[in-house]
């Protein structure tokens, strides 16, 4: 394999590169080489086909791929193994060794393109000659940028240099000239790379999403190039064609249109080379005209509409040299039988012009109320009736509102005129209200979570229900004021986080005060029947439900509100409630606890002196990560908690991802939403619309009973030490059968004591994606609950994967206890590594007042803007925090049920007062706190 440049750089004759390598075959890039097509179908992510073979280890015939693509162009080939299911080195060293055994295929250079540097090295390692690194960038900051960059110089290989640094990817054409400037100075001079060796990547991304702020990218790249090319002599430049037209994934004759259309201007102003499907561009000239323009327009930003003209030109013309035949027979019925259509599939296109029909109808809708109490409403109802048969899913639902919204939007203003006219005639406003009822929902005060709170808000409103949302941490009075203020016929309360529980108490407790009658709805992953029958429902004498999801949701306010059921609907209620309390009390009578002494002497007890020495991690305080790349965390994000947020739920053995997909009940709508939430994802973090932050903190600690000391720096450790925090354990105290062997498990256990004389640490993290909820926004405010909800499903996801992939730099490189580590994602899901990351809060440590500590001891908010609200939940939502221990027998567990006894123990440790302990731990106590 060699890779071999002559260039000539447009500025004068004195920069001509002559550098050469020997191989199989030398490749001259100079002023006749012209375009470098990089052949991009050797990617697991980018061809399916290719994917399937790696998968199953087919490597030989994967070779037949990169063999095509050579004799279609490719005059470098891209390879790429960035898969969660695969062994990324040693899928990329096995290909690449594959690759050298072929002649027909070696005799091009390997652009090694991988988001992971160890999958990097793996295939420089295997690589014969000279080939491309795709990527480095200064998103880590510079010293982790010079260590990459001399790694890919000692290996004698090219690099790409992303338009990407610690504040981000670069979109508009300044900062993409100013990164790369920067980043040309540290190669040249503090690493000593030939500037021919070095391509810069300014971010080829994607436009006619029909977001304003994108509608520049290309002509950004375009500008870009131009001036790297002007002004860092001898660079190249390149980019990844595919991105460009993602928004028309799906139509391929127009994206090879706008890559052909593209290239051909980019070329012009200094494009060197670029990943592209070398057998699938169009010659410019032999472009359709009527096409180029539209490409064109879009590409320049000339044309506001070009996006639409695009998506028009690609249904109703040539499509594989034949005429498409239009399949839109449903457009055929009445305008009623349309609305309906258009509402159970989810189709916005005509919309308007459908109820600008009806409306039109003067005989049959006199007022613009009657189209939404008609065929609007009609059609939202066989909606509510699909999916309460099971023949919906959630994601059609929420399209459907979607498509609601445009409509009842488009008839406001008109119902707004018509009020006015009412009034100046008559003075009278009344007028027949649609809805069933109205409902206020409320993340309550403290808490951020609302997702599952906006899903039981749009199948509401699905459900002919007036839904006011007053959104997160919003306080009782607020929420009380409104209830009365828009006569509300119900109240919905969610939250996520434990203390949220007391808060519903409080609402609840207030509603009493005031005399209120209106029924109050308890929902949130923290909630459960349990609790509100036991701590809620005894504090408010009208009806208190929990609801489990927003399946159950519109069976349950339907019942409230009708008064042939309610009072029946809830005697039945109180009973099952109160059987409830008894069965808890019960079980709170019947369960047996060890003392917390005994407790204690049945710890994990370890043998730290005949164990290896706890590593020492590769340094003592704090790290920040600003801007974390979002692409490296692709590959670590579990699918299965994204698809329980949609209630797509597979029978076993079909329910994880990817098995989902073969569902024969939700397989098909589980892909639909996935590939739905690949394109927004991808559009995203393409566009810099969501940024990852996080921090790692190291510290020495010594355990000291059920309590962790931490100390400042690499101190010997004695009785005496002083400690400059200390974190809090608690202790399962839940009496096991007399033969069981299990110890009493409390954190402190998995850190070496301070008595032992053995050095020990003890690591912090948090991460928060920021964005989501900026964006949420936007989305909400164009009517589009479908893209809201799934842009904070898809945050959530990302930090998620964003503490998993941390993790395991953590135990490979940061603490390296694990260097040796060989995982997939799905064991990694599975736990199978060394270690934990146990988070305040959960099973292990209910209590969130731990967060406080890790606050402080970290300067978190400080360092990667990730606060706390005054319940203690992460701000923004997406965030995950934890402690690490390395220990190799430390494990996730439940604390479970705690007497008194350590309660009061507990709170002596924390210097809190009994109750307040009581008030943060009240899910785990064993006894009730209020007898």
């Amino acid at each position: 394999m060699t890779w071999m440049t002559e260039y000539l750089c447009p500025l004068s004759e004195k920069h001509i590169s002559k550098s050469s390598s020997k191989g199989l075959e030398p490749f001259r890039v100079g002023p006749y080489t012209n375009f470098v097509n990089i052949g991009e179908r050797c990617n697991v992510a980018g061809s399916r086909k290719f994917a399937k073979l790696i998968m199953a280890g087919n490597y030989e015939e994967a070779l037949s791929i990169a063999k095509a693509q050579v004799e279609m162009g490719a005059q470098v080939l891209d390879i790429n193994m960035d898969e969660g299911m695969l062994e990324g080195p040693t899928a990329m060293a096995r290909f690449c060794s594959f690759i050298a055994s072929e002649p027909d295929i070696a005799r091009v250079p390997l652009c090694i393109d991988s988001s992971n540097f160890s999958v990097i090295e793996a295939g420089l390692k295997c690589c014969q000659g000279k080939c491309i690194v795709n990527s480095i960038s200064l998103k880590e900051g510079e010293e982790d940028f010079l260590l990459r960059a001399a790694t890919v110089k000692r290996y004698g290989a090219a690099v790409v240099v992303m338009a990407f640094d610690e504040e981000g990817q670069a979109t508009d054409t300044y900062r993409k000239v100013e990164i790369c400037s920067r980043a040309y100075k540290l190669l040249v001079s503090k690493v000593g790379f030939d500037p021919n060796d070095i391509i810069f990547d300014p971010n080829i991304l994607t436009i006619g999403t029909g977001m304003e702020e994108h509608n520049n990218y290309a002509v950004n790249f375009i500008r870009a190039t131009k001036l790297i090319k002007e002004t860092l002599p001898r660079a190249r430049v390149s980019g990844g064609l595919s991105n460009l037209s993602f928004s028309f994934r799906g139509m391929e004759a127009i994206r090879e249109a706008m890559h052909g259309a593209f290239l051909y201007h980019a070329i012009k102003d200094g494009m060197d080379m670029g990943i592209v499907n070398a057998g699938n561009l169009p010659v410019y000239d032999d472009i359709d005209k009527e096409l180029l323009l539209l490409c064109e327009n879009l590409i320049w930003n000339r044309d506001a509409d070009a996006t639409e003209k695009l998506l028009a030109y690609a249904q109703n013309n040539v499509k594989g040299g034949k005429k498409v035949v239009q399949t839109d027979e449903w457009r055929e019925g009445s305008v009623e039988e349309r609305l309906e259509y258009a509402l159970i599939k989810g189709i916005e296109k005509y919309v308007l012009e459908d109820v600008e029909e009806c409306r039109a109808q003067v005989d049959r809708y006199t007022r613009p109320l009657h189209i939404i109490e008609g065929p609007l409403m009609n059609g939202m109802k066989v909606v509510g009736d699909l999916f309460g048969a099971g023949k919906m899913f959630l994601p059609q639902v929420i399209k459907s509102a979607r498509v609601m919204k445009k409509a009842v939007g488009y008839l406001i203003p008109f119902m707004e005129k018509e009020r006015e006219e009412m009034m100046a005639s008559s003075g009278s406003t009344e007028e027949m209200d649609p809805y069933q009822g109205t409902i206020i929902l409320a993340t309550v005060k403290g808490d951020v979570h609302d997702i599952g709170k906006n899903i039981v808000g749009v199948v509401l409103g699905c459900n002919n229900f007036r839904v006011i949302d007053l959104g997160v941490m919003v306080p009782c009075d607020q929420i009380l004021r409104e209830a009365i203020t828009q006569k509300a016929d119900i109240i919905g309360l969610s939250g996520l986080i434990t203390p949220s529980l007391d808060e519903m108490i409080y609402v609840a407790k207030e509603m009493e005060r005031l005399g209120m009658t209106t029924p109050l709805l308890i929902g949130g992953a923290t909630t459960s029947k349990t609790h509100t029958a036991v701590k809620i429902a005894p504090r408010y004498s009208c009806p208190v439900i929990h609801v489990l999801d927003a399946s159950r949701s519109v069976v349950v306010c339907s019942q409230l509100l009708d008064e042939a059921l309610r009072e029946e609907y809830f005697d039945d209620l109180k009973e099952e409630y109160e059987e409830i309390r008894q069965e808890h009390y019960d079980l709170l009578k019947d369960r047996r606890y060890l003392s917390l002494c005994q407790a204690r002497e049945k710890a994990l007890h370890i043998d730290w002196l005949s164990l290896p020495r706890p590593v020492r991690p590769q340094f003592l305080g704090t790290r920040v990560f600003k801007w974390y790349d979002l692409n490296s965390l692709v590959d670590f994000i579990d699918w299965k908690p994204f698809f329980d947020v949609w209630q797509l739920r597979g029978k076993y053995p079909n329910r994880g991802y990817p098995k989902i997909f073969n569902d024969k009940t939700v397989g098909l709508e589980a892909r639909r939403v996935f590939d739905d939430a690949q394109r927004l994802l991808n559009q995203m973090i393409d566009s810099s619309n969501l940024k990852g932050q996080g921090l790692v903190g190291f510290w020495r600690a010594q355990s000291d009973g059920d309590d962790i000391n931490v100390y400042k720096g690499d101190v010997t450790v004695r009785r005496d030490t002083e400690p400059i925090a200390k974190f809090h354990g608690l202790r399962q105290q839940v009496e096991r059968d007399s033969s069981s062997l299990e110890p009493c498990l409390c954190l402190s256990d998995f850190v070496a004591p301070v008595h032992s004389g053995v050095a020990d640490y003890i690591g912090v993290f948090a991460v928060g994606v920021f964005g989501a909820e900026e964006l949420s926004q936007q989305f909400q405010a164009q009517g589009d609950d479908y893209s809201s909800i799934m842009v904070k499903a898809l945050a959530d996801r990302l930090a998620e994967a964003f503490a998993e992939e941390l993790h395991a730099r953590v135990r490979k490189e940061l603490w390296g206890y694990s260097t040796g580590e060989a995982l997939q994602a799905s064991d990694l899901h599975r736990v199978r590594y060394q270690g934990i990351r146990p988070a305040a809060g959960y099973p292990s440590q209910p209590d969130h007042t731990e967060k406080t500590i890790m606050w402080s001891l970290a300067d978190i908010q400080e360092k990667t803007g990730i606060g706390l609200t005054e319940s203690l939940a992460m701000m923004p939502a997406a965030s995950v925090s934890g402690l690490y221990f390395s220990n190799p027998q430390a494990s996730y567990f439940a604390v479970g049920k705690i007497t008194k006894e350590q309660v009061e123990d507990y709170a002596r440790r924390k210097e809190m007062s009994v109750e307040e302990v009581e008030r943060w731990l009240a899910p785990i106590l064993g006894y009730d706190s209020e007898v």
